[in-house]
């Protein structure tokens, strides 16, 4: 499941919290003008509390923060980066990058 999940989350077997917590994060990421109340009580439905809605939403933040800081430095990964199975190669990534440019973020 690690491959499945790193390459694209919606072709894993994930419970439904996980599931709800990864569409938050995509969208808060991909589309962040479309995210509305729904979004945060779909989240609850699958049982988070209010903490657990703002621990999504900072952890997404933040993380969306560093890696546009990243890239709008230049900032190339460490060399000895180690690869796991939750990581993807450039050329993984990027030919992930297309294919969701073609689905779209709410597919």
């Amino acid at each position: 499941m690690p491959r499945a999940l790193a390459r694209d989350y919606r072709e894993a077997t994930l419970e439904a919290a996980d599931r709800a917590m990864l569409d938050y994060a995509v969208k808060l990421t991909l589309t962040p003008w479309e995210l509305g109340e729904a979004d945060v009580v779909r989240l609850k439905e699958v049982g988070f509390d209010d903490t657990g809605v703002l621990d999504i939403c900072q952890a997404t933040c933040y993380y969306n923060y560093v890696n546009r800081l990243a890239d709008g430095l230049g900032v190339e990964l460490e060399t000895d980066w180690k690869r796991g199975p939750l990581t993807l190669t450039r050329p993984e990534f990027e030919e992930q990058r297309r294919g969701a440019a073609g689905r779209g973020a709410d597919e």
